[in-house]
């Protein structure tokens, strides 16, 4: 998944630990060894293995949940809109609370924060699992969402705190590549549960993964915090406030055309507006804001995630979208289905980090470029999506080229965000960066069946769906291009091409799941102003 929030100056980890694990539970720490773990070393597999499961468990859910939405939809005869909220929900509380997540395993502890962020979790994962109808899945998913912004950012902090300095550059690059697999698995094992025993263990299965994270967690994995992050206050009143803004304006768009009054849903979208007028204004002048608005002074920064809106909602309006076209115009099962894209994850996997080295030799400007191009062509060739398509002759060439485009811009991308910033604040622009690319996945889900005009149970038919589908595909084709354009006209590339040719090698050697947020290449070398910074 993405880009985690950055684990701060350097970790209070000591040799013997400290006496009370995570939790409270008083179990004794291990010894550490030396100044850190070695990633050779027997704890150091365990340590690898531990926070692999953790970011698996939240990938494995974002993978496969647009898979069972289908059969969810069936068995809870929920409308579509409910259907949009199940995916929402979760990215809701996620997005908001992913800095304050990071912020807060800073402050107590990157593995207490873990643990409890695991707990939390498979505790709202059986919620999920036993769900009775869809408000009740709907409330579960957004409690699974504050489980998420507490393990997500802690596993690779954990990572960069625990290891030994020689080896953290392997610790996070065997760490990228493996939580890649598992993205990859995902579908497969998602797949093979909804078709057998049921959607219901996408959820449930979570379960027994989160008693050997903890287990793990508990027995091997040392403690570490940022001493320096004990005085600082949390901005709580940012946190509401963006999430006021999303869940307004994702609610006006979500029930626009399910039968709700004209004058909720404007009232809402006003709600939503204000709340984030509300939000920039608070954030400017607090003395400890979440969203430190002058990092946007950079306008290389500024463009950059204005180029991550656009590329992260092209994908995650056609990764929405193609599952159930796959499944309800084409008739196929959940396993074909989610196996379909697994071309994509497996290309990011072997290419991601060809295209960051390609992007310190030329520059940013050219995969930029030519990545939303020619993932816009792959988006494209699926208008050759209907009923009666094959795989290997219609949906393979058009879900391959998309990797080839994808493969070719989320590293630079990943690269070029951190390159506008100065090297004390790569963690917040990786964490900011992150957050945006989630935002824009939130909100095309939202959006999207709106646009098309795919309402109400239409996602029942195959008629509609088609339609619709193919309507989606020339829309997240047409942000694919915008993206382009934007770097085109907005990325400098001899700004940015010294910072990535004199900047250390990426720590980040790999991608994750397709769907996911690029992730943070770890520390560079500090670059001197530049005139792209505003």
């Amino acid at each position: 998944m993405g880009a985690e929030a950055e684990p701060g100056p350097e970790p209070d980890v000591r040799a013997g630990g400290r006496g009370a694990s995570a939790g409270g539970s008083g179990a004794v720490e291990p010894p550490a060894e030396g100044p850190g773990v070695r990633l050779s070393s027997a704890r150091g597999r365990w340590v690898l293995a531990c926070v692999v499961l953790a970011s698996g468990m939240a990938m494995l859910d974002g993978t496969v949940v647009t898979v069972a939405l289908p059969r969810m939809g069936r068995d809870l005869n929920a409308s579509l809109s409910g259907l949009q909220w199940v995916v929402n929900a979760y990215m809701l509380t996620l997005s908001t609370l992913l800095l304050w997540g990071g912020a807060l395993g800073d402050r107590i502890g990157r593995k207490r924060t873990l643990v409890i962020g695991v707990v939390w979790f498979a505790v709202a994962s059986v919620l999920c699992g036993i769900a009775p109808d869809d408000a009740t899945l709907i409330a579960a998913r957004a409690l699974q969402g504050v489980g998420g912004a507490l393990l997500t950012p802690g596993s690779l902090a954990l990572v960069r705190s625990t290891y030994h300095p020689d080896d953290q550059s392997r610790a996070v690059g065997a760490w990228s590549g493996l939580t890649g697999v598992a993205g990859a698995l995902g579908p497969f094992l998602g797949g093979w549960l909804i078709d057998g025993p049921g959607w219901r263990w996408i959820f449930l299965i979570n379960v027994p993964l989160a008693v050997v994270v903890i287990a793990l967690a508990l027995w091997q994995v040392p403690e570490s915090r940022d001493p320096g992050a004990a005085g600082e206050r949390f901005d709580l009143l940012g946190a509401g406030l963006g999430a006021l803004c999303l869940a307004g304006v994702s609610y006006a768009l979500i029930d626009a055309s399910g039968g709700t009054s004209p004058a909720v849903v404007a009232l809402s979208a006003a709600g939503g507006v204000l709340a984030g007028v509300v939000f920039v204004l608070v954030e400017r002048v607090r003395a400890a804001p979440m969203l430190p608005l002058s990092i946007f002074r950079s306008r290389l920064f500024t463009a950059t995630n204005v180029m991550t809106l656009c590329l992260y909602a092209a994908i995650g309006g056609i990764l929405f979208l193609l599952p159930v076209q796959l499944q309800t115009a084409l008739g196929w099962n959940a396993l074909e289905a989610g196996t379909a894209t697994l071309p994509i994850t497996v290309l990011m996997l072997l290419l991601s980090a060809r295209a960051g080295e390609l992007t310190r030799r030329v520059g940013p400007t050219l995969p930029l470029v030519t990545g939303p191009l020619v993932a816009a062509a792959g988006v494209l060739l699926m208008l050759r999506v209907r009923p009666g398509s094959s795989y290997l002759a219609d949906v393979f060439p058009a879900v391959v080229v998309l990797g080839v485009g994808m493969s070719l811009f989320v590293a630079p991308l990943t690269a070029t965000v951190l390159a506008s910033v100065e090297a004390a604040r790569a963690g917040l622009a990786s964490g900011v960066n992150n957050t945006a690319a989630r935002i824009a996945q939130f909100l095309v889900v939202a959006a999207l069946p709106l646009a098309v005009g795919l309402s109400g149970d239409a996602y029942t038919s195959a008629n509609a769906v088609n339609t619709s589908f193919h309507r989606a595909v020339l829309l997240c084709a047409g942000l694919f291009l915008l993206g382009s354009l934007t770097a085109l006209l907005l990325i400098p590339p001899r700004t940015v091409e010294p910072r990535l040719r004199d900047a250390p090698e990426p720590q980040c050697r790999s991608h994750m799941a397709a769907n996911c947020p690029p992730l943070e290449p770890g520390p560079r070398t500090p670059a001197p102003p530049s005139a792209g910074d505003g």
